[in-house]
């Protein structure tokens, strides 16, 4: 089969094409047939041995996709050969096929395409359970989404739009922004030519914030924590600016707010079930159109690096999606 190896790490460019042996699913796994898997900053990262597991090398980096289950593990009692499926995995995403745990792989909705589905688990994941189980978010509050044109972006003014918050979303171009309104952004703030703490201010009626939804870093975060309204709570999800920012820690008390980290990855690993009853509260939520699910950037899986430049110089709007 073909897969995308990193032999070395560094930069995308770094990323070969070869074939490797067809993966055998173990008991309580199941091979699928990649159909669609979602590339997420955490991939940009790995290749590099800049996150924090790192697999020996060669691996096929990729942490989540869609497809059709083609072989059936022993002991696995819940899907069966021809189902289609949304997995998630460590590595291994970014091939014709892939093993995974049989408990990681959830039946299709019919109403999602392989590309919706393969870019839900990590990004509306993270989101979810960000906005639900760190921030308690609670209807009528409002959260600011910060780089909110991306991928976790734009997931989250989707799922806090539906969880009845008001949303404001902050992004660097109109074209961005216009992508937010759509789904659903009730106020929108360009900061390259617009100053977010006065618009923040002017937004709220001088309340503040309840919630910021912080996946980028950098310059803005330290400036919309200071627009955050008493008891509000600033969600720590990472650095795509690249910087990890330094924010005087009197404002924790000044502003009589949180600092909250969000680490999806390993709160899901060891909460299976409630990471389950976020992914089926999740799909129910696109199943009445609450939750859109966007693709706009897919690309083969020959132009992997076309992918990755597509995410890391922040020019995609919504998921990025490779296709086998």
């Amino acid at each position: 089969m073909k897969a995308v190896l990193c032999k070395e790490l560094g930069l995308a460019d770094k990323l070969v094409i070869g074939d490797v042996d067809d993966p055998t699913p173990g008991p309580g796994h199941v091979l699928i047939d990649v159909k669609a898997a979602g590339l997420n900053f955490p991939d940009t990262l790995i290749i590099q041995g800049k996150y924090q597991v790192q697999p020996d090398l060669p691996f096929t980096p990729g942490g989540e996709g869609a497809g059709v289950v083609s072989v059936v593990g022993e002991g696995v009692k819940h899907l069966k050969a021809g189902d289609k499926v949304i997995f998630m995995c460590q590595t291994g995403a970014f091939a014709e096929k892939v093993v995974v745990p049989a408990i990681t792989a959830i039946p299709m909705p019919d109403a999602l395409t392989f590309e919706m589905a393969a870019g839900i688990t990590l990004t509306y994941g993270t989101s979810y359970h960000a906005l639900k189980q760190r921030a308690a978010l609670k209807e009528g509050e409002t959260v600011l989404v910060l780089g909110a044109a991306g991928g976790v972006g734009i997931a989250t003014v989707e799922l806090a739009k539906a969880m009845g918050a008001k949303v404001i979303a902050a992004a660097s171009t109109d074209d961005k922004l216009a992508f937010c309104k759509a789904s659903g952004a009730d106020e929108l703030i360009n900061y390259s030519t617009e100053d977010m703490k006065a618009r923040l201010k002017e937004i709220t009626g001088g309340k503040g914030v309840d919630v910021i939804y912080d996946p980028v870093g950098g310059d803005y975060t330290e400036t919309a924590f200071r627009s955050m309204a008493a008891g509000g709570r600033l969600l720590v999800v990472g650095f795509a600016a690249g910087d990890i920012p330094k924010i005087p820690i009197n404002l924790c008390l000044l502003k009589q707010a949180s600092l909250v980290g969000v680490f999806w990855g390993a709160w899901a690993s060891k909460n299976a079930g409630e990471q389950i009853q976020n992914m089926k509260e999740i799909l129910g939520m696109v199943a009445t159109g609450a939750v859109r699910a966007s693709v706009n950037d897919v690309f083969p899986l020959a132009d992997v690096e076309k992918a990755y430049a597509c995410l890391t110089e922040r020019r995609a709007k919504g998921k990025v999606i490779l296709t086998p």
